[in-house]
């Protein structure tokens, strides 16, 4: 699984991708409230605090392999 996190630009907010090992989309979402999106992916709360913590720490245009 990979994470890419996105700068929008004026109206359009900042995204976060989540893709799979052939790169195709399989969670996108917005950063500044990323919890009901993560909980609706299946992702339990050991995993949700470690993936929020790559998420603030993600510089953007960053593509970084995840290993929950």
């Amino acid at each position: 699984m990979y994470i890419l996190k996105i700068k929008g630009k004026a109206k359009i907010p900042d995204y976060i991708q989540l893709r799979d090992e052939n790169f195709t989309l399989k969670a996108y979402f917005r950063v500044d409230r990323p919890e009901k999106s993560l909980l609706k992916f299946g992702y339990n709360d050991e995993q949700m605090e470690k993936l929020l913590q790559i998420i603030i720490d993600l510089p953007f245009g960053k593509v970084m392999k995840l290993e929950l």
